[in-house]
């Protein structure tokens, strides 16, 4: 998923913004919906997609704290997720070089 949101210990970061992106993998069980075809069955994409985009658009310091957020709500709001896996990487951040980007990832259990 990628993202323009405004999280940055710099407050020049917290103004005018930077691009993201989140990678996201997380452990249910899929055995029913593998069976029945039907998304009512299995966590839906788009609503997992939606609670992402709400706690990027929460400016955040630290890339830590945003990653802890979003699993923190992914493990409140699906209760067939297990575990899940988070990373946020920073793209072009403002470090005094040339650097494609930073990245924190971190994983919330049950």
């Amino acid at each position: 998923m990628r993202f323009y949101a405004h999280h940055g210990c710099f407050d020049q970061e917290r103004v005018i913004g930077t691009h993201f992106r989140v990678d996201l993998w997380f452990d249910a069980d899929t055995s029913v919906a593998e069976v029945s075809d039907n998304i009512g069955d299995t966590v839906n994409y788009l609503e997992v997609y939606q609670v992402v985009a709400e706690e990027m658009r929460q400016p955040s310091h630290l890339l830590e704290h945003v990653a802890r957020r979003v699993g923190n709500r992914l493990l409140s709001q699906f209760p067939d997720i297990k575990s899940a896996g988070v990373k946020i990487s920073k793209l072009n951040p403002p470090l005094g070089g040339q650097m494609q980007s930073v990245s924190v990832e971190l994983t919330v259990n049950r």
